[in-house]
């Protein structure tokens, strides 16, 4: 059953509410052009993955 909004603390709902906030993805240079990439995926700029290229950009 859920509580009424006066039972509520400012601070136990403010508490709640530090997690919902925006956040800076982990970004890492690509080893083949030095554009910034997210890990573990292909380089949008050169389309190269673990020293291959799997999409030609040409």
């Amino acid at each position: 059953m859920a509580v009424s909004p006066r039972k509520t603390s400012k601070e136990r709902k403010r508490l709640r509410r530090t997690n919902i906030k925006l956040h800076m993805p982990g970004l890492s240079p690509c080893p083949n052009c030095g554009a910034l990439r997210k890990p573990h995926f292909v380089c949008p700029n050169c389309g190269y993955y673990d020293g291959k290229e799997i999409i030609n950009k040409k």
